[in-house]
C-alpha cells in the first residue's frame, strides 16, 4: 500500500522556489533543498524528480505567481498610467517578504546560455511580460495618456528592458529611491 504524502506540494515547491530565487541554481544543493523544503530526499525525488526538474517546476511556479499578482494589480488600475506604475513599483518593491530581484531574470543570467529549457521558460515569461506592457501602452494610447509617436510594441520592448534592469538593480545595493527615479523618467517618456 502506498504511503500518502505528508506535505502540501505547492507549499514545499514555494520553499524550493524561494531558495533558488535567493541563491541561484548552482549554489543550491540537494541537501539544502531537503532541509529548506522540510521533506525527505526520497519524497523530493518521487514528487519533483531531480534537482533540474524541481528547478524548472519552481520557475513555472514563480511565473504563475508573478503573472497572477501583476494581473490583479493591472485589473484594479483605473488608468494605464496607474497600471504601469503598479508594475514598476512591484518590480522594485516586490511582495512583502520576498527575495529581491526576479527568479526568471536571475535564471536567464545564470543558465540560459547553456540550458535550453531554462532559456525557453525565461523567454516565454519575457514575451508574456512584453505583451502585458504592450496592452497597457495601447490602453494608454487609446485614452491619450501615452504618446502615439512610437509603436506600442517598440515601447513595450523598451519598458521591458527597464523592467529587467529594475529587477537586476533591486538585487544590488542601489537605493529604491534611485529605482523609482528611473521609473519616473520612463513614465515621462510615455507622456503625450
Amino acid at each position: 500500500m502506498a504511503r500518502s504524502k505528508e506535505f502540501e506540494e505547492k507549499e514545499v515547491l514555494d520553499k524550493a522556489m524561494r531558495l533558488f530565487w535567493e541563491q541561484g541554481y548552482e549554489k543550491t544543493s540537494m541537501t539544502e533543498l531537503v532541509e529548506h523544503m522540510g521533506i525527505h530526499r526520497r519524497s523530493l525525488y518521487d514528487t519533483f524528480g531531480d534537482k533540474h526538474s524541481l528547478f524548472l517546476k519552481a520557475m513555472d511556479r514563480f511565473d504563475d505567481k508573478i503573472s497572477a499578482a501583476l494581473a490583479r494589480g493591472v485589473k484594479r488600475s483605473k488608468t494605464a498610467s496607474e497600471a504601469l506604475q503598479f508594475i514598476f513599483s512591484f518590480m522594485i518593491d516586490g511582495d512583502e517578504d520576498s527575495p529581491a530581484g526576479c527568479l526568471m531574470v536571475n535564471s536567464a543570467v545564470e543558465l540560459a546560455a547553456r540550458d535550453v529549457e531554462v532559456d525557453n521558460k525565461a523567454t516565454k515569461a519575457f514575451t508574456t511580460a512584453e505583451q502585458l506592457l504592450k496592452e497597457i501602452i495601447l490602453w494608454g494610447q487609446r485614452e491619450s495618456e501615452f504618446t502615439s509617436t512610437y509603436n506600442a510594441e517598440e515601447l513595450a520592448g523598451y519598458l521591458h528592458n527597464v523592467w529587467i534592469g529594475l529587477r537586476v538593480m533591486a538585487r544590488t545595493s542601489a537605493s529604491k529611491e534611485k529605482l523609482h527615479r528611473i521609473t519616473h523618467i520612463s513614465m515621462k517618456l510615455l507622456e503625450v
